[in-house]
């Protein structure tokens, strides 16, 4: 009820409305997936005994926080794209699977990863330091990362442009297709810029491959550039922006 509400209070010519008002069951399926992905990056299952314990833990805060942001902004994307289409078809429907697929594998990558930034590549054991990863081990791990990202927003791309070939069925209005539309193409600019991390990870020495990983400071920017296009695209075939 309360989503019908809402789809209803925005229920307006030049806004995207909501097909879905209530969970599906893949859905469903998929929130289960999600919940069980951010209990794996847990920072710790178990009270801290001492103060250093307590002080190891906390350091993993700021991975978790990490983690937690990166696993919710997918999980947005994808509640969004079933609000919007309600699509539950079999391309859909394994569209989506390969997603969950690939939230759970790269959960521990991406973790480790968040914690090998934010720990300044050092682990204590036993009252000793240890180096989390070598400088030959880098480039195995941005390419892991840099796989998935490309990976997940293709997917996302893949299942709007699916959404776009149901234009007519969906009785898309043509702001509708328009916002479509966009999103595959942000989509795929997200694509563009996990490739070119993989490019730069290549072309970089042994020892700096790890800078490869700024490449995602492309993403503000490319954003800004993309969407500030886009509504001006907007305004004048709409008179209002995306």
């Amino acid at each position: 009820m309360f989503r019908k509400k809402a789809a209803s209070l925005t229920d307006k010519k030049n806004v995207i409305r909501w097909r879905s008002h209530e969970p599906t069951r893949l859905e469903t399926f998929s929130d289960a997936v999600f919940a069980f992905a951010v209990t794996l990056i847990i920072v710790s299952l178990e009270v801290p005994k001492t103060f250093d314990e307590l002080f190891e833990t906390m350091k993993g805060f700021m991975a978790f926080g990490a983690c937690f942001a990166i696993l919710f902004l997918i999980w947005n994307s994808q509640n969004i794209f079933f609000r919007r289409f309600g699509l539950t078809d079999a391309w859909t429907t394994a569209l989506n699977g390969f997603l969950l697929f690939l939230v759970l594998t790269y959960t521990y990558p991406l973790k480790f990863l968040a914690t090998v930034v934010f720990s300044s590549n050092n682990y204590v054991s036993h009252g000793q330091s240890f180096a989390m990863i070598n400088d030959d081990q880098v480039p195995t791990l941005m390419y892991v990362y840099d796989t998935g990202y490309i990976l997940i927003y293709f997917l996302f791309y893949l299942m709007y442009r699916h959404a776009r070939r149901y234009a007519e069925k969906l009785e898309l209005t043509p702001y509708e297709l328009f916002e479509t539309q966009t999103q595959m193409y942000i989509n795929m600019v997200n694509v563009v810029i996990g490739l070119l991390g993989i490019i730069v990870t290549l072309v970089l020495p042994v020892g700096f491959k790890g800078i490869s990983g700024y490449t995602y400071m492309l993403i503000p920017f490319a954003y800004f550039i993309f969407f500030t296009m886009r509504t001006k695209k907007s305004k004048k075939r709409f008179g209002v922006s995306v």
